[in-house]
Parts: structure tokens; sequence; C-alpha cells
């Protein structure tokens, strides 16, 4: 990945927009993404839906930001 803003950055974006952590897992970090997995399937079990877009968001941001230490 080179870095916020791209091309790898916005595939795992759209990635994590459709399934939450799979953007991550994409990236590399897969305990990232194990934890976003779980957190949005327990949100919107929980709330019926009705916060699991907060979640949602949360993922597709983080993959779209992200910034690999080198």
């Amino acid at each position: 990945m080179a870095g916020q803003g791209s091309a790898g950055n916005v595939i795992a974006a759209l990635c994590s927009f459709f399934i939450p952590g799979l953007g991550q897992l994409v990236q590399g970090r897969p305990i990232t993404a194990l934890i976003h997995f779980v957190m949005a399937g327990v949100v919107w079990f929980v709330t019926l839906g009705l916060f699991g877009w907060i979640i949602n968001l949360w993922s597709t941001l983080d993959a779209a930001l992200f910034k690999p230490k080198y």
C-alpha cells in the first residue's frame, strides 16, 4: 500500500463498505479486520440494524485513511 489516498486504500475502503473488516484484511491487518467484523455483527444484531451503520462507516473510513508504518 502506498498510503492514504492510494488506489489500494480506495479498494480497501470499498471492500469495507460492503463487508466491515474486509478492507483491513486486504491491507494485511487481520486482527483489526476481525475486530471490525465482529463489532459490526454484534452491533447490527443487538440494535437490530439501528446503529450498525456507524461501525460500517468507521470500518470504511479506517481503511481509507490507513497510513502504513514502514
